[in-house]
């Protein structure tokens, strides 16, 4: 019996959030967690690299309620949240949509590409790729090419997580090869259809909205059941939203967002046993 992991994308409160979640659900005895393959994208692989490395979730729990140290804040303002979904709906090629979204992310003033590696870096109990199966998304800048990384991939993880999470005018690119990418949530916020195959799949979701060529989480979904899946869905509940707050990438909703993530696991255990076995 294959069981699937999605972790998707939602900043830094995401990550918070998806910890609370995992470590409520543990506390009751279902412990997914310990999926067969996890799917990470944006936030969610740092998640999947960390629940991945042998850590006891309890204790990724519990460090998302220390202070937030070498996190930086930032903030995907209205106007360039706007100038994504403007570029990525000008088509309904994906590929061209996402390259579009590429060159915006290149051209905009970020930090630079080595202190936003030694954040990502400071997440990662581990540098190396784990044993258990670990699919990391990202997107080429240039050509929109949509990539999963794993062990195989002869990608470090630390530069596969930070090419997940590199949101276009927010964070720089990652390169690698003297290729760059960009948050594998430019594709999808979730990209749960890389659960395909598995016979039981979990999908926590902090964020699920997509824009133009984007595929839909609910037709990803849709997809997997077809094919003889049982899913379940976690999104934040209205508790777990206000604790996250307007900005996902503010390190000071952290704790909130950990905590209501927990609490949320009382009211969504049962779906989720229901579905994990």
């Amino acid at each position: 019996m294959s069981r699937a992991l999605v972790l998707g994308g939602g900043g830094v409160t995401g990550v918070a959030w998806e910890l609370g979640l995992l470590a409520g659900l543990a506390e009751r005895g279902v412990e997914v967690a310990a999926a067969d393959l996890v799917v990470g994208t944006s936030a969610g692989s740092v998640v999947g690299a960390q629940v991945c490395s042998g850590v006891p979730v309890e204790d990724l729990y519990a460090a998302q309620l220390r202070p937030a140290g070498g996190e930086v804040a930032a903030r995907l303002g209205w106007p360039a949240l706007a100038r994504l979904v403007w570029a990525g709906g000008l088509t309904r090629d994906p590929m061209a949509a996402r390259a579009r979204i590429g060159a915006m992310a290149v051209a905009a003033r970020t930090p630079s590409e080595q202190s936003r590696r030694a954040v990502i870096e400071s997440r990662l109990p581990a540098r190396g790729w784990p044993p258990r199966r670990l699919l990391v998304t990202a997107v080429d800048v240039t050509t929109g090419e949509f990539v999963v990384f794993d062990a195989d991939s002869g990608v470090s993880l630390v530069d596969a997580v930070g090419a997940s999470c590199a949101v276009p005018g927010v964070w720089p690119p990652v390169t690698v090869g003297g290729r760059r990418y960009m948050d594998g949530g430019m594709r999808s916020a979730v990209n749960a259809d890389l659960a395909a195959g598995a016979e039981r799949v979990v999908v926590l979701a902090p964020m699920a909205a997509a824009f133009g060529p984007m595929p839909r989480l609910s037709v990803q979904v849709a997809a997997l059941r077809a094919d003889g899946a049982q899913v379940a869905v976690v999104m934040p509940d209205a508790g777990a939203r206000t604790a996250i707050g307007r900005n996902v990438l503010d390190p000071a909703r952290r704790a909130g967002a950990a905590r209501a993530g927990r609490a949320q696991a009382a009211a969504v255990v049962d779906e989720v046993a229901a579905v994990w076995g």
